[in-house]
């Protein structure tokens, strides 16, 4: 009867020592915390940066050089903002300055666009890029002249 009378304040000091140990652990984590802080005080200090007022800028226009668009190769005129906005976004200039095409030329090609490659209504917008491309990019004389028909040819003697 001694024994476990033993046995069990042996195991109640025991667990007394345990709580007694975590206490201590507790003690020494907070008190290093403590430290930390005081050698590094700014370790709990969140900097917010100070809100910066926006600035406007604006942009610089557009430079041209013998009426071309410098910047995409357009020919300048009305409505060459517009049609930057509308075509370069999905592709490069050249892709417009290398055809020629009539206004329903060019309606054929912006339809197969809008049919076939996502490109979006262009509304109101539509006719007055039309209106451009039209002007600027029409189709060209070629320059040369129709070949020769019904032609009687004759051999050069040496």
């Amino acid at each position: 009867m001694i024994d476990s009378r033993k046995d069990k304040v042996l195991a109640e000091v025991q667990e007394q020592l345990k709580v007694f140990t975590r206490g201590i652990y507790v003690l020494v984590i907070g008190v290093m915390a403590l430290v930390y802080y005081i050698l590094n005080p700014s370790i709990l200090v969140f900097d917010v940066p100070e809100e910066q007022p926006l600035v406007q800028v604006e942009a610089p226009l557009p430079e041209y050089e013998n009426g071309i668009h410098l910047a995409t190769g357009f020919k300048e005129g009305e409505n060459l903002q517009l049609v930057i906005n509308n075509c370069t976004s999905c592709h490069s200039a050249k892709m417009v300055t290398q055809n020629r095409a009539t206004r329903d030329g060019w309606k054929t090609m912006i339809s197969w666009m809008q049919e076939t490659q996502n490109l979006w209504d262009l509304g109101e917008n539509e006719p007055l890029i039309l209106d451009y491309l039209a002007k600027y990019y029409a189709p060209e004389e070629s320059g040369r002249r129709k070949p020769l028909t019904n032609i009687d040819w004759y051999e050069l003697e040496d």
